[in-house]
């Protein structure tokens, strides 16, 4: 009678081992890739959504490139950029200390990290009631965008260098329709 029970205990004992092995195999499942970051936003249309991506390259500041592109719903490339993660550094604010290269690097990744954080897309672009001022590049793209209702995006170069970007559906592309602080 042991042999039996001892037998079946060995057995439960065995196949716990192996689903609790397969269970760890799952869970060493690697993060996602700090270098590089993937969100999809209606952009281009309304409906439909777009591919952002943001890649980070190199390993020092003065190597380090950060790609962003969009990808329309089609597969079409948008837009394309590359910015020197120097670049970044530029003009940010003076209480953050960036003497050290580790530092800086960390600072990069932080950017990279919230590139295309949610607050990021704005939508719409331009509501109906908001008028262009000095620093809208484009009054006739402005208007555009306020007739569309399509979304836009914003990302910063330094502390003052804003970027507004939306997709001229007049011109099948991506431009700047504000540029600020």
């Amino acid at each position: 009678m042991k042999r039996p029970v001892y037998a079946l205990f060995l057995f439960v004992f065995m196949l716990a081992a192996c689903n609790q092995s397969a269970d760890n195999t799952n869970s060493d499942k690697k993060d996602p890739d700090p270098n590089h970051q993937k969100a999809m936003h209606a952009f281009s249309d309304i409906e439909k959504k777009d591919t952002f991506e943001v890649n980070l390259t190199g390993n020092k500041p003065a190597d380090m490139v950060v790609a962003f592109t969009i990808t329309r719903f089609d597969g079409q490339k948008i837009y394309d950029i590359k910015i020197k993660a120097t670049d970044l550094l530029g003009s940010t604010d003076p209480n953050i200390d960036l003497r050290k290269e580790q530092d800086q690097i960390n600072f990069i990744h932080t950017i990279v990290k919230e590139f295309l954080s949610e607050e990021k897309f704005l939508v719409p672009a331009v509501t109906k009631d908001q008028e262009p001022d000095d620093y809208a590049p484009d009054k006739n793209f402005y208007t555009e965008l306020k007739q569309t209702g399509l979304n836009g995006f914003t990302y910063r170069l330094g502390k003052e260098n804003n970027y507004y970007i939306a997709w001229s559906e007049a011109e099948k592309k991506v431009k700047i329709y504000y540029n600020c602080c």
